[in-house]
């Protein structure tokens, strides 16, 4: 029998020793603790336990160095303490998972339900994995490091981007992290600089109605092991290498990994939920209470984690610093991430513990960091997020975006705000380059085809009644619900779509597309669509499938967007009119028009926006007309630096809408049909744009 030695509290998990293995466990509250060694993933009893007395305790930390022991060892925990009434506290017949566990076995066997009430789970547990703990080769695969200014950020589902049978991706690689690799060159293609990540954290799929499937994985597990379901094969060891493989292609690519990351809340639910891993070593330590011991939940999830203690707090840190350095990845994006600011009672704090550790580690400085701003609690902080690093998602864009273009009264006004860098919602300064990402669609709510195809929600499928998903939606069929053969209709719908996407890429801020939105993918108007694992929320890829034409139109969009980025940079300050004493005469300034020309109409009944860039006192060099009017209207142009161009007509037939040689505009005006878009640049900007 292998050796034992009292071991380390450091590192936390499971790490190899030159004499074995060496096991960390934060239980602050637990006199007792066992550890279990599997000889196998799916066996249903521990072929060694190890008991964990106090000389195995430092502190909150019990720990033990086993010899012998190498990497694919699988084990479990059982921690002892008090139970308290109401349910809180110890429960030493369940076998834990590691909150630090790299790797995770035994999914063949896994019940959910065996993890609840007060019975053994022992047959059918979840297994932690020892594994390496390796850094990522960033000389070979080094960060793109891409500017904010020039960042577009692609949101993806791992599994459901290469599902289906067309996507060109060999069977046993669709729906896995191999399978992005193969689409790479789609999306490099495309232009984006960054994809964004569904969750690829463990998660567990059992946490949904019976039936169905927890497919999006906002449902934690582990915050250190990759989710099983991503992987090719079935070795709990390759995991991590294939996360590897992903990032380092995407760096090759020039493209950033951000991970959607949840922090907020585990699987574990309400005090009613299982016993999986958190809630068995530290109730009381992870999750907030009130003095009853009731859960507090500001996630609509059932617990809401407390990040503002140190135990916590570290724990989380750890996460980050595994996803970051061990496998490379560039950023993460904070589902709910405002929660994280709640301090004792949920109280929300103005100095987070967790945000301050963040930005204060120099092991996580050169990552990409942005948030949800607001949870369910009601709390919501967009301008003044509680952190200097973190950009959030600018809801009020896509809110204000949607209203406009759906021909809504008082909304020409916040569609000037939103375009300048919603200075109104910053005390009049355009929010700060990376703190707004922009986005008209994500993968919660409709998407960009949806958007514009249907009036309601139709979630009948999720098998809850129609009642889930979000009510308020700013949609629009245009005249039929759902898909429709009216030619004038879906004319007006690809209008729309370009009208939504040019506005957002041409926004001060930084960009984000949802997965399928360039080719017109569709939900059938479902809006909620995290337990449907089928073609409802694949993505798209067949020419039978597609709108190629809008496919190209966004690519040639990015490819404008990259080269205009110094125009759109919130940094890069634009009055509102020309500066007389600068020493500079090319200053740019902005002006705003209506249909005349230093005469924009903000009242609540307008539908019609202009504006231009003008250099110095020499004229124009752009002008963007925007009309959600349902009637045609014509716009006055300024006398421009040199003869205007019309780059973008979201009127005219795919290919003319943004064609790769803009043809001369010489009249003095331009007509815009209606719900339409029009963008003139002047001949000296032209002669360096390449479509």
């Amino acid at each position: 029998m292998s050796t034992i030695q009292r071991g380390r509290p450091w590192p936390l998990g499971s790490a190899i020793t030159e004499r074995g293995v060496n096991f960390s466990l934060a239980a602050p509250g637990a006199y007792r603790v066992e550890l279990l060694l599997y000889a196998r993933a799916d066996a249903p009893q521990p072929e060694r336990i190890i008991d964990l007395g106090l000389e195995h305790r430092s502190g909150d930390y019990w720990h033990v160095e086993v010899e012998g022991l190498q990497a694919g060892c699988c084990y479990g925990y059982r921690v002892f303490g008090p139970l308290e009434p109401g349910g809180h506290g110890f429960r030493p017949a369940k076998v834990l998972l590691d909150p630090c566990a790299r790797a995770i076995a035994g999914w063949e066997v896994y019940r959910r339900e065996a993890a609840t009430g007060a019975s053994p789970n022992t047959d059918c547990c979840l297994k932690a994995v020892v594994c390496e703990r390796d850094s990522f080769d960033f000389q070979a695969h080094p960060r793109p490091h891409h500017s904010w200014n020039r960042s577009v950020i692609y949101e993806l589902h791992v599994g459901g981007f290469t599902r289906r049978g067309d996507s060109g991706v060999a069977p046993d690689r669709r729906g896995t992290l191999r399978g992005v690799i193969d689409k790479l060159p789609y999306l490099k293609d495309l232009g984006v600089t960054a994809i964004e990540l569904l969750p690829i954290q463990a998660f567990d799929p059992q946490d949904a109605p019976a039936g169905r499937d927890n497919v999006w994985g906002y449902s934690p597990l582990s915050w250190f092991a990759p989710h099983h379901g991503y992987i090719e094969g079935d070795d709990p060891l390759q995991a991590r290498a294939q996360v590897r493989e992903l990032v380092a292609a995407c760096h090759d690519n020039g493209l950033e990994v951000l991970l959607d990351v949840v922090y907020n809340h585990t699987t574990e639910g309400n005090r009613h939920g299982p016993t999986l891993s958190w809630r068995g070593c530290g109730d009381r330590l992870y999750y907030h209470q009130n003095s009853k011991g009731d859960y507090l939940d500001v996630s609509g999830c059932g617990n809401s984690i407390a990040a503002n203690r140190p135990l916590t707090r570290q724990l989380i840190l750890e996460s980050m610093r595994c996803w970051a350095i061990e496998l490379g990845v560039d950023g993460f994006r904070f589902d709910l991430g405002i929660a994280l600011s709640r301090g004792e009672g949920l109280q929300p704090l103005d100095h987070p513990p967790l945000f301050e550790a963040i930005e204060a580690d120099p092991l996580l400085s050169d990552l990409k960091l942005v948030s949800e701003p607001w949870d369910c609690g009601g709390l919501y902080r967009l301008s003044d997020f509680p952190a200097q690093r973190i950009g959030a998602w600018n809801g009020r864009f896509r809110d204000d975006l949607r209203s406009f273009w759906k021909g809504d009264d008082n909304s020409t006004w916040k569609l000037g705000q939103r375009l300048r860098g919603s200075p109104d919602l910053n005390g009049g300064r355009p929010l700060a380059l990376g703190r707004s990402v922009n986005f008209i669609t994500a993968h919660d709510g409709f998407t960009l085809m949806d958007l514009v195809s249907f009036n309601g929600k139709h979630n009948l499928a999720n098998g809850e009644d129609n009642r889930d998903g979000e009510n308020h939606n700013s949609s629009w069929n245009h005249g039929v619900e759902g898909p429709s053969t009216d030619h004038a209709v879906l004319a007006l719908r690809r209008r729309q779509q370009r009208n939504l996407i040019t506005s957002l890429l041409l926004s001060r801020g930084v960009p984000m597309l949802l997965m399928g939105d360039e080719v017109g993918r569709s939900q059938g108007g479902n809006n909620n669509s995290w337990c449907q694992d089928s073609p409802l929320s694949w993505m798209i890829w067949g020419d039978d499938h597609c709108d190629r034409h809008l496919q190209g139109y966004v690519r040639r969009l990015l490819r404008l967007r990259q080269q205009l980025a110094d125009l759109i940079n919130p940094q890069q300050p634009i009055g509102e009119m020309p500066q007389r004493r600068s020493s500079d005469p090319d200053q740019l300034w902005r002006q705003w028009h209506g249909v005349e020309l230093g005469k924009p109409d903000w009242a609540s009944w307008s539908h019609c926006l202009a504006v231009s860039l003008q250099r110095g006192s020499r004229g124009a060099v752009l002008w963007a007309g925007f009309n959600s009017y349902f009637k045609a209207m014509h716009f006055d142009l300024p006398q421009p630096t040199s003869p205007w161009h019309r780059l973008i007509d979201t009127a005219l037939p795919p290919g003319d809408d943004l064609p790769q040689q803009p043809e001369v505009w010489t009249p003095a005006g331009v007509p815009l049909e209606a719900r339409s878009l029009v963008v003139m640049v002047a001949r000296e900007m032209l002669g360096s744009l390449r479509l």
